[in-house]
Order: C-alpha cells, then structure tokens, then sequence
C-alpha cells in the first residue's frame, strides 16, 4: 500500500457483558486513537454476543469490507470464551495447540500453575501468527487481516505497541478541536456551509457540559494540515460574526 492509499479497519467487540452494559467497552477509543496515529481510518464498530456463529457470520463479512479488523474480548481461559475457535470457523483453518504460545505461557506460570482452564489459551487458529503480552503472558493472535486482542483494556492497550510494524497505513489523520459556548441549533446552518466547501474534510459537532454550562465542540479532520486549518478560519469566521465565546477547556 502507498501512503497515499485510503486504509480502513472495523472493530469487533465481543462480549454479553458489553452487551448487558456491564462493562463499559472503552476498548473502541484506544484502538481507533491508536490506528488513527498509523493513518487507518476506521469505518465501522460492531458489537457482538460470545455466539460462535454470529461470530462467524460477522467477521465474514468485516474482513472482506476492510483492510484490518480488529477483535476484543473472549480470548481468555473461560468457557464462553470462543473467539478464537470462533475465529479458526471463519477462515475455514484447524483449531490447536499454538506450540509457541504454549512454551511462552509454561515459561510464564509457576510448576502446577498452568493448568487445564489455562491451557485453553493457547488453542488458536492453524499458524496463526502471536501478538505477545508481556503485562499478563496469554498472547492474541491475528490470521491475515484479523488481529485478536483480550477484552481487558490495560492489557490490550500494551500490546498494540507490538502490532505497530504489521500495520500498513496511509497518512496520519489529523484533528483540530475548537470548543465553543453555545448550542448546536445557532451554529448548524454556519457549519454545513463550511462543510459543503470542504466536502474532503470531516466536520463533527459534539454538545458538552463542562463547569455547568453547555457548549459545543466541534471537532476538524484530515490527513491534510493546510485543509484543516483552511476551515478553522471558515469556521472563526463565523463565529466571531456571531459573537460566539471560544471556550478553552
């Protein structure tokens, strides 16, 4: 891939206590902040049940659309942990014993420790390639176009480190954020002129709360500089037109 190729990625969470609201996925933002810094734009989040075929099915279907998919969650040593099995369905491969991931994980518990629960672990897709943890010892895995992570946030966040040299990107994608007290109503008209002048940019808006009062963020990207700073004058423009306070947060 050039750099100056579009490069795109899905995220699959995979988890009932997503789902559930139990735990709350914060997954997503740290693997999309990560891949926007690599110049990989991700086009889509999905959220799925430990169900193997919706697994299959979902899966199928992201890593045709995408250059990359990345999953979260059910790759640990409990009974509803199926991504990986789930996983070797897809790709039609063998599910086994990844025989460096066993040596990592025999070398990383103590004598008696590494039982049969944990053992599990290292059950993957046929040559699967290891994505290494070194903050708990269980690897992820990734086959082709699809990287594995565990669901635990602090554990997948050091281990995307080691992804960094098998991910092709292509410009990092650049943000600007200008934080405004109003609301979304006075500025729309405005900001959908910016917007259809800079149809290669993307403009978001983004209402918040802060120190009792509400106020819009509106949020520029691109992988260009000069396009994003080409519409925050668009946009000051306005707002100083419109006595609008810029808010410094």
């Amino acid at each position: 891939m050039t750099k100056n190729t579009k490069v795109n990625a899905a995220i699959l969470i995979i988890g009932n206590e997503i789902l559930s609201g139990r735990t709350q996925d914060t997954n997503t933002s740290t693997i999309a902040n990560w891949l926007n810094s690599l110049g990989v734009k991700v086009n889509e989040v999905r959220v799925i049940p430990d169900d193997e075929q919706k697994i299959i099915d979902t899966l199928n279907i992201l890593r045709k659309e995408n250059n990359y998919v990345f999953t979260t969650g059910g790759i640990g040593p409990t009974h509803d942990d199926i991504t990986a099995a789930s996983v070797s369905k897809a790709f039609g491969l063998k599910y086994e014993v990844h025989k460096e991931a066993f040596k990592i994980l025999e070398a990383y518990y103590k004598p008696g420790e590494f039982n049969e629960g944990r053992q599990k672990m290292v059950w993957m897709p046929q040559n699967a390639k290891l994505i290494l943890n070194q903050t708990s010892g269980a690897p992820g895995f990734n086959v082709e176009n699809v990287f594995c992570l565990p669901g635990v946030p602090s554990i997948l966040k050091s281990m995307l480190g080691g992804l960094k040299n098998r991910i092709v990107g292509g410009e990092p994608i650049l943000s600007h954020t200008i934080s405004l007290r109003t609301v979304e109503s006075e500025i729309a008209n405005s900001l959908s002129k910016v917007q259809n002048q800079n149809k290669d940019v993307e403009i978001g808006s983004y209402p918040f709360f802060h120190a009792g009062k509400l106020g819009v963020s509106i949020v520029i990207r691109s992988e260009n500089q000069s396009k994003i700073d080409e519409c925050n004058s668009q946009i000051l423009k306005f707002v100083n037109e419109k006595k609008i306070e810029v808010v410094k947060r």
